[in-house]
């Protein structure tokens, strides 16, 4: 269930010639089709373009085009990226990295994005988003009357002050906040 992999880059670091990775689900009816069809003996899954002057970008946008797709920037930077990111959604981003054969600063800089998954999962309250839920709903009316008298004090609404919300495992507090923010005040 894995693949051994080359690693030119890193070579020359002791353990650093090839590195292991997953053949993920999605992968593997591809590898065995391939097992079946290679002739006895084969050593490589590819076989072609294995030269130093092979130019797989050409090759990659000929497949692109067939398929009717349409080409994107940095074909193989991005398809390292999405995968990168994909997999760092389900598993820790130590193991990822020595999958993808780099490391956590490179893969923050350079790999990790942003996603509209990540925005729903974020605005339905997902479970690795870090929010509480139905906390508040589930308080009892006494954590809810401990803070009636100073919720009642809020100044009116257009007066340029803002409520702001924090919620606490004991009730909902409430506290005015400048509509500016909090951030220290810089001279003009």
């Amino acid at each position: 269930d894995r693949l051994r992999l080359p690693s030119p880059k890193t070579e020359h670091h002791n353990g650093g010639a090839s590195r292991l990775v997953p053949i993920f689900p999605e992968l593997r009816p591809f590898l065995d089709a391939a097992f079946e069809q290679a002739e006895t003996g084969s050593v490589y899954v590819i076989a072609r373009y294995r030269g130093a002057n092979a130019n797989l970008r050409t090759q990659l946008l000929r497949i692109i085009e067939r398929a009717g797709v349409e080409s994107w920037p940095k074909l193989f930077h991005n398809m390292r990226a999405s995968r990168q990111t994909e997999l760092t959604a389900d598993f820790p981003l130590h193991v990822v990295c020595e999958w993808i054969g780099n490391s956590a600063a490179i893969a923050d800089k350079h790999y990790l994005q942003v996603t509209e998954d990540h925005f729903r999962q974020a605005s339905k309250g997902g479970a690795k988003s870090g929010a509480v839920g139905g906390e508040i709903d589930a308080k009892s009316g006494a954590a809810r009357n401990r803070t009636a008298s100073r919720n009642n004090a809020q100044t009116p609404v257009g007066n340029g002050v803002m409520p702001l919300c924090a919620i606490s495992y004991d009730a909902v507090q409430t506290y005015l906040v400048p509509p500016r923010g909090v951030e220290p005040l810089l001279p003009d």
